[in-house]
C-alpha cells in the first residue's frame, strides 16, 4: 500500500512533532509513508471565505501532489473533510473535466488519521501507553464533516495506563472555526470560555482532539486562564510509549 502524508499548514508551521508523530506511529504499524514534498495548503481557508475560483490552483496542485497513492492520512479532520467534501465543488466551478476527474479519484483516498487506523488498518490497540488523565475534544468537521464518530475515542480507550473522562458538552465547537475566529472574535472567545470551562470540570491534566487548530485556539484560552491543562494532538499520544513517551513535547 503506498501511503502519503498530508501534514497540513498549521502542523508543518507550527506543530512538526504532530506530523513526526504520525510517521513513527504508523511505521511501528507496519506501515511506510511517503511525504509528497509538492504538498500546499488544502485550500480550505479560501473555501471557507467564498473564494472558489481563486482554490482552483491550490486543488490542483493537491491532487498532482497525492495523485497515485493508494492512501492519503492526515491528522487533521478539518483538512480531510476539505479535500474529500469541498475539492469537488471547486472543481466542478472550474469547468475543468480532467481536474474533476483527479479530484474524484483522490479524494475518496484521504483519511483523517483515526478513519485511516480504524477503518483501513482494522486496529484500535496501536501499543500505546500513556499514564494521564485525559478528556477528549471531537472537532466540529470530524464530527460533522467527515463523521468519524467514536473512532478517536476507541483508539484512546485502547492506551495504557490512560485515565479518560468524559467532557460535558464535548460536540459544541471550539469557537476556532478557521476564520470564524477572525470574523467574529467576541462569539469565537466566549465559545472558547465555555469549551475551557467544560474541560477544567473534569480534573484532567490533557486535553486531546485531532486537529491543533482547535487546540490552539482552547490552549490559547486554558493558558490565560493559568489552568495548567495542556493540549496534546490525538496522533502524538497513540505515538507515546513506555520506552518513547511524548513528555518532551507537550505545550
Amino acid at each position: 500500500m503506498r501511503v502519503a502524508l498530508m501534514v497540513t499548514c498549521i502542523n508543518d508551521a507550527l506543530y512538526p512533532s504532530t506530523g513526526q508523530a504520525v510517521v513513527r506511529l504508523l511505521r511501528r504499524l507496519g506501515v511506510e509513508v511517503d511525504f509528497p514534498m509538492a504538498q500546499t495548503c488544502c485550500g480550505q481557508p479560501m473555501v471557507n471565505t467564498g473564494y472558489l475560483d481563486e482554490a482552483v490552483p491550490v486543488v490542483r496542485t493537491f491532487v498532482d501532489a497525492f495523485a497515485g497513492y493508494d492512501a492519503v492520512v492526515t491528522p487533521s479532520g478539518s483538512c480531510a473533510g476539505s479535500a474529500r467534501h469541498q475539492h469537488s465543488i471547486v472543481a466542478r466551478r472550474s469547468g475543468d473535466p480532467a481536474l474533476q476527474e483527479a479530484v474524484a479519484e483522490v479524494g475518496p483516498k484521504v483519511y483523517e488519521l483515526s478513519e485511516f487506523l480504524v477503518d483501513v488498518l482494522k486496529v484500535t490497540d496501536v501499543g500505546a501507553y500513556y499514564p494521564h488523565r485525559v478528556t477528549y475534544h471531537p472537532t466540529c468537521h470530524s464530527l460533522r464533516m467527515l463523521g468519524v464518530g467514536d473512532r478517536p475515542r476507541q483508539l484512546l480507550e485502547a492506551v495504557r495506563g490512560i485515565r479518560l473522562v468524559d467532557l460535558p458538552g464535548a460536540d459544541q465547537c471550539c469557537g476556532f472555526g478557521g476564520t470564524f475566529a477572525v470574523k467574529n472574535a467576541d462569539t469565537s472567545v466566549a465559545m472558547g470560555a465555555d469549551k475551557a470551562r467544560h474541560i477544567r470540570e473534569t480534573g484532567a491534566e490533557i486535553v486531546v482532539a485531532g486537529d491543533n487548530s482547535c487546540l490552539t485556539h482552547i490552549g490559547g484560552v486554558l493558558s490565560r486562564q493559568r489552568s495548567g491543562v495542556r493540549t496534546v494532538h490525538l496522533a502524538e499520544i497513540l505515538a507515546s510509549t513506555e520506552a518513547r513517551s511524548i513528555e518532551g513535547t507537550l505545550r
